[in-house]
């Protein structure tokens, strides 16, 4: 087919004679609103030029213009499968202008959510990978994992997606009685799922046929790109910030770092499966190690006082108020603390001006950066391998247009 002005316009640098197609942005494979333009020779893929934009939501600019305790809500919504990660990058930035400490417990705590989250978002990356490939069972089977993390979640705070539990200085609330036991007893029991998820496809040879010397990228392409995370590990490269730049209690618990060897999707995907393990391992470690006390700092000009105190005291009665309608106002400076998220490295780049609101706020969003590689990886490859790749990316235009 002899490629027409119109798509000439969308794919600038098309061959005279190739197949331009659009693919999306409704395609159930492409995880959200995302659009592909794809040059084909035959079913051979000769480029493919991303084109996002289409949910788009302003979340940056509108962090501007709210009280930093009221921008938590909206950063969780970048990453809707990762919402507590999202919370903790922004949280931990205004920590570090405050120059405020969060009590040991509280930072365990963060800890366990944190991993908690890893092992959540992983799962909704396997189902739907698998699902794409065209192997349903793993989807119901991760997708059952994961609604008990979500149960955990709303344990905690009545909420299953955005808790905004995580607040600067450290929670909203402890944990409810019971909930750790039941934390012990999911990564008591979750390394076997994991071993369900593999016997169904590790060794499967649709499975291999559809994912192994597919979509290959060096780590040298990754490092040039700002690619990292499980992308840039599964390319052989050992960089992970909990153990690179440790934040939190990292420091603190053994985990190991899986890798792989050729970058392909299938290294992607048993890289991504280890994690899901060593989550779990952290956590275990979490619990075995987590003291009694509070979880907040008791700066009251920054964190809300405990309802019991607002009864008794008139003082905590008026933090209560002037923090809810004014918000607290770091000294000027700025500020970047950057966390290792479930897609790889995600920071919020958070400058004040003394006022109560932030003056910038700039996310560095794994999505986005990891999204470059596509065309990268797709090159020369089926049509049909675009799926599989799109997948192994793992991505969430929530965070990409954000």
């Amino acid at each position: 087919m002899s490629i027409t002005p119109e798509q000439m316009e969308i794919l600038p640098g098309a061959a005279e004679g190739s197949m331009v197609i659009n693919m999306g942005p409704q395609h159930p494979s492409t995880h959200g609103v995302l659009r592909l333009v794809v040059e084909l020779d035959g079913e051979t893929i000769v480029d493919v030029v991303p084109h996002i934009g289409y949910l788009h939501t302003g979340i940056e600019k509108t962090c501007e213009y709210e009280q930093y305790q009221k921008c938590i809500p909206l950063v969780e919504r970048m990453d809707y499968l990762s919402a507590m990660n999202n919370s903790l990058a922004f949280v931990l930035s205004v920590e570090k202008l405050l120059d405020i400490e969060v009590p040991p417990r509280g930072v365990w705590m963060r800890m366990i959510f944190s991993e908690l989250q890893r092992i959540a978002s992983h799962l909704v990356w396997l189902g739907t990978h698998a699902l794409d490939i065209g192997a349903m069972t793993p989807f119901f089977y991760c997708f059952r994992e994961r609604e008990r993390i979500l149960d955990m979640f709303e344990h905690l705070s009545g909420v299953r997606m955005f808790p905004s539990w995580i607040q600067v200085g450290g929670w909203r609330a402890d944990m409810p009685e019971g909930l750790l036991e039941k934390i012990a007893k999911f990564v008591e029991e979750f390394p076997a799922r994991v071993d369900d998820y593999e016997g169904l496809l590790t060794e499967n040879p649709i499975w291999i046929e559809r994912t192994r010397n597919i979509g290959i990228i060096t780590a040298d392409e990754c490092i040039a790109l700002g690619i990292n995370g499980p992308i840039l590990r599964g390319s052989g490269y050992a960089f992970d910030l909990r153990k690179a730049n440790p934040y939190l209690y990292y420091d603190q618990v053994e985990f190991d770092i899986p890798t792989g060897t050729v970058g392909d999707v299938y290294d992607r995907f048993l890289v991504r499966v280890e994690e899901m393990r060593q989550a779990a391992r952290i956590v275990k470690q979490c619990i075995e190690r987590i003291p009694e006390g509070p979880v907040s700092s008791e700066d009251r000009k920054v964190v809300p006082p405990p309802r019991e105190e607002l009864d008794n005291s008139m003082e905590s009665l008026i933090h209560h108020f002037k923090l809810w309608t004014e918000g607290f106002r770091p000294p000027e400076g700025e500020a970047y603390v950057p966390i290792e998220g479930p897609k790889g490295e995600i920071g919020y780049y958070v400058v004040s001006d003394g006022s109560n609101r932030p003056w910038r706020v700039k996310t560095r969003p794994p999505c986005f950066m990891n999204l470059q590689a596509l065309p990268l990886m797709s090159k020369g490859h089926m049509v049909a391998d675009i799926v599989a790749i799109i997948g192994s990316i793992d991505i969430v235009l929530g965070e990409i247009d954000r």
